[in-house]
């Protein structure tokens, strides 16, 4: 057990195994919950490339705090699994990660009834999917979004019924702008968002530029303007890709170091979802006020 950000008691228990029959490597989560209270809504986090389910407690432990139960999943592609860009794994990998979301989704019963009886304290009506950067991707295709192939055909549905809203953090763009590297080893990288109906917020980082597409930090905004309403946008003037840190504090990806833009990530995404879930909007119409009168670091819009 710890002491959250917030002050509110948490608790953590990992590993917990969920079956995933063919992946070669057993699938692990992480749950992560208030220690007291029941009707509790659902975060399925997906993790950026490379990390796992030891990352982004900056994140998951405020949300824990704002009363969510996260259950972060490690995908093939972490460190720890030693697949690298080359690998002959490596080029599936994307919809591993989409069938490990959906492995989660299709067994959160058995996952909260091992972390010490969770299952009898969520509200199973409640339940999002949040990604960030190659998670994101991973998020979205769950939410509806699809990946278009070379001919720029759409290619199958992955979304979920059990999934009613979510959040995108530093989500790729579409991909007619990807860089040699990116359209060689990350052909997967153009998602089509014409298809992802479901609510969602996106967050995007106004100095985030990315190495895999030619265009600017507005790359990171195509999931909310090609995608059908009803979604929102947060965003941050001065945020790079990781957005203050949002992995984790003092990481070496982290070239925007500020606790406070991570802080106000996590609050958005949870005010957004507690929102949408109709369960309290009070925190959500509280961060419209503010960004309406701020001084423009940061900004909300919605369609």
């Amino acid at each position: 057990m710890s002491s959250s950000p917030l002050g509110r008691p948490i608790v953590a228990v990992k590993p917990i195994a969920v079956p995933a029959p063919g992946r070669g490597i057993e699938l692990q989560v992480k749950v992560t919950a208030p220690l007291t209270g029941h009707d509790l809504p659902v975060i399925v986090f997906s993790h950026g490339n490379a990390w796992s389910l030891d990352g982004y407690e900056p994140l998951v432990d405020r949300w824990a705090a704002a009363g969510f139960v996260v259950v972060q999943p490690t995908h093939l592609d972490s460190r720890r699994n030693g697949i690298g860009w080359e690998g002959p794994r490596f080029a599936t990998i994307w919809r591993v990660r989409i069938a490990d979301l959906h492995a989660v989704l299709d067994g959160l019963g058995e996952i909260l009834r091992q972390a010490g009886g969770l299952e009898a304290r969520v509200d199973h009506e409640c339940v999002a999917v949040v990604g960030h950067s190659w998670g994101a991707q991973s998020a979205g295709a769950i939410l509806g979004a699809r990946v278009l192939d070379a001919d720029g055909v759409p290619g199958e549905d992955f979304s979920h019924p059990a999934v009613s809203a979510g959040a995108l953090i530093a989500a790729t763009g579409t991909g007619d702008t990807l860089t040699p590297f990116a359209a060689e080893h990350l052909p997967f990288m153009r998602p089509d968002y014409s298809t992802m109906t479901t609510p969602a917020l996106v967050v995007a980082g106004g100095k985030d530029q990315s190495q895999l597409s030619t265009r600017g930090p507005e790359w990171f905004t195509d999931a909310y303007h090609l995608s059908p309403s009803p979604k929102s946008l947060l965003a941050i003037a001065e945020g790079e890709h990781t957005l203050g840190g949002v992995a984790g504090e003092m990481v070496a990806e982290t070239t925007d170091e500020d606790p406070a833009r991570v802080a106000l990530v996590a609050d958005a995404v949870s005010a957004y979802l507690l929102d949408a879930f109709e369960l309290d909007g009070a925190a959500w119409a509280a961060l419209g006020e503010a960004a309406a009168v701020g001084d423009g670091a940061w900004s909300i819009v919605g369609k």
